[in-house]
């Protein structure tokens, strides 16, 4: 039944390539091919990194010196800057619209947005997503989001300020400060948008993974980057629809006089009518959808990273079955593990032991593919690129951010850690830095099949060394400040003697910050440098085994000239006994590599068994007459 499915598709798509001319506009701006839809998307996701980057540095000023006056930032922030020193109430909007474009514009739209609109049609073998119209939709809302997020700036009671978390009270009462009034509707306006684009994504991503695949594409020879961004999009599918619930829900406690979320507060010596709410409620509702975004952001990456380690060690990925179903067990369990952001919210302790118990279990399908990729580079060849130090980078990362989660998914040792830099720490290091070098090394891995043209090297590795050396330098000693009691989201730490002992480390940490800002200087002339100037490709710069490398460096609406490729085997053919080269596209049939093909190539291929055992017989039968 799928052949006849598969066949059907084929026959429809090669009957119409999508060969056509195209104008400006509807080549580079209302663009419908997949291809360009993923540069719009990386490029809109790096111009908002970019403007994250800046607001975390202008806080971390402010953390770094909380005493000191820099006239400069009057200048260029006016009265959210008066005499040279951010005012509080733009501090909370400066930290809630980071947070807002990191998790959100960047970790989920750059990574999903970006590679599952470049790789699965390349590497399922599709002309172009199930639906080009869906797409462009998909992107142009992702772009008004963006627009609207950033216009909260340059209004009177600027952007929003209750944090990216947007908690009740402060979000669900327009009076409540300054960034709670238009600035938190702008924001509300903003994740809608950005729900409309990741909805219409994700369902045309599944769409054609599930019905596009060409010939000889069943689930088992799908490249690992395909199965992380197609449970992404499936997780996606499930979770958002409950955040646009509970923002309904806090529209109606803004504009209606509602109290979903609200019950028993004063405002300025004013009894507000609100009663029988609770904040707890939306608690709940945000984080259903916020633990699983943790894992619809690291998803993609660890598809990414598996790719790039098994092409750059020039070995079969390790235990790709393992891959497969620790990336399933991921996505089961990342809806039980919501609670363990409440356990300080007065939790019922069997429940909070219920969610450690989950929490703790989520570990395991993570630590199984940090495993398999340790494994794969065991006493591989392995080129260190600079797709292949992100990837490596992004181990790192998940390793050291992923043993600090041990101790925060304990309810117990929670309670005293939860609101402070510990807190702070193990996040970026497990979804921020992490993800982040998951996207930085699917950038670098495949610029070449973006723009024809290779990234600088040199580059490349000044890029890697300085922002693998300060993120550490950032994050690591904020461990140490939060066991010390420490509290996050604080303005400034000159207000109590025990954390006046912090301030120097602040400065350090600061001064980091600053550097690693600097350090993505490097990657954003070598993008814009390379794709205009850059040292010109061939179709297959890495010997790699997928079907992108296939298909012509100068880009088709269509993706291949002819017939629709046919696969044979699995993606991570490398460094086979046997073969005269390193490596064997999927396109190659068995016939033609007799000599490496191992009894397990042929699993579920009967006609595949037969012939290779009347091969061998013919070459025993040839050696045995060569005896005699």
């Amino acid at each position: 039944m799928a052949a006849s499915v598969h066949s059907g598709i084929i026959a429809t798509h090669d009957q119409d390539s999508g060969h056509h001319r195209e104008g400006f506009i509807s080549r580079y701006v209302f663009s419908r091919d997949h291809k360009m839809i993923a540069k719009q998307f990386l490029v809109t996701s790096i111009a908002m990194a970019f403007i994250a980057l800046l607001l975390s540095i202008l806080f971390r000023i402010q953390l770094g010196w909380p005493d000191k006056d820099f006239p400069i930032l009057e200048v260029f922030l006016g009265k959210w800057a008066e005499g040279g020193r951010i005012r509080p109430d733009f501090y909370l909007a400066l930290v809630t619209i980071h947070g807002t474009i990191m998790v959100f514009f960047v970790l989920t739209a750059g990574l999903s947005g970006t590679f599952a609109n470049l790789l699965i049609p390349l590497q399922v073998g599709a002309r172009d997503m199930a639906s080009p119209f869906m797409n462009m939709l998909s992107y142009w809302s992702f772009f008004a989001s963006c627009v609207v997020l950033i216009a909260s700036f340059f209004i009177e009671t600027g952007p929003a300020s209750a944090g990216w978390t947007v908690y009740p009270p402060l979000s669900a009462i327009p009076k409540a400060i300054p960034g709670s009034g238009l600035g938190m509707t702008l924001w509300l306006i903003s994740v809608f948008l950005f729900v409309i684009s990741s909805v219409l994504g994700s369902i045309n991503y599944i769409s054609t993974v599930l019905n596009l695949r060409t010939r000889g594409m069943d689930l088992w020879k799908m490249p690992l980057t395909v199965w992380g961004l197609f449970l992404t999009a499936v997780l996606g599918l499930l979770t958002f629809p409950v955040l646009v619930a509970g923002l309904v829900l806090l529209i109606f406690d803004r504009s209606f006089g509602t109290s979903f979320y609200l019950s028993d507060l004063v405002i300025q010596g004013q009894i507000l009518p609100n009663e029988g709410g609770s904040p707890i409620l939306w608690e709940h509702l945000f984080w259903f959808l916020g633990h699983p975004e943790v894992y619809i952001a690291i998803l993609p990456a660890f598809g990414i990273v598996s790719e790039v380690m098994s092409t750059h060690s020039r070995k079969p990925i390790f235990g790709y079955h393992a891959m497969v179903y620790s990336l399933i067990g991921i996505v089961v369990l990342s809806f039980l593990v919501w609670g363990h952001h409440m356990f300080v919210s007065g939790m019922n302790p069997f429940l909070g032991g219920v969610f450690m118990i989950t929490t703790l279990i989520i570990a395991v399908p993570s630590a199984i593919k940090t495993f398999n990729y340790l494994a794969t580079l065991w006493r591989g060849n392995i080129r260190f690129t600079p797709p292949m130090l992100f990837a490596i980078g992004f181990v790192s990362f998940l390793v050291s951010g992923g043993l600090t989660g041990i101790y925060l998914g304990n309810s117990s040792l929670d309670i005293g850690l939860h609101d402070s830099y510990f807190v702070v720490a193990h996040f970026h290091l497990v979804m921020g830095c992490a993800s982040v070098f998951g996207m930085l090394a699917g950038v670098y891995h495949w610029f070449p099949k973006m723009y024809g043209r290779m990234m600088n090297e040199k580059l490349g590795y000044l890029h890697f060394w300085m922002t693998f050396i300060c993120a550490y330098l950032v994050f690591f000693p904020m461990h140490f400040m939060g066991i010390d009691g420490v509290p996050r989201r604080y303005y400034a730490f000159t207000e109590f003697p025990f954390m006046e002992r912090w301030l120097s480390v602040n400065k350090f940490i600061s001064w980091a910050a600053i550097v690693a800002g600097i350090a993505q200087l490097a990657f954003l002339w070598n993008y814009i440098y390379s794709a205009f100037f850059g040292r010109k490709t061939v179709s297959n710069p890495w010997r790699s085994n997928t079907l992108e490398w296939t298909t012509p460096v100068e880009h088709l609406h269509g993706n291949w000239p002819g017939d629709l490729p046919t696969v044979y085997r699995w993606p991570y053919d490398y460094s086979k006994p046997g073969h005269p080269e390193d490596y064997i596209s999927q396109v190659i049939p068995f016939s033609q590599t007799r000599e490496s093909n191992l009894s397990h190539d042929f699993d579920g291929d009967p006609e595949g068994e037969r012939i290779q055992r009347e091969w061998e017989s013919a070459k025993k039968s040839e050696s045995a007459t060569d005896q005699r």
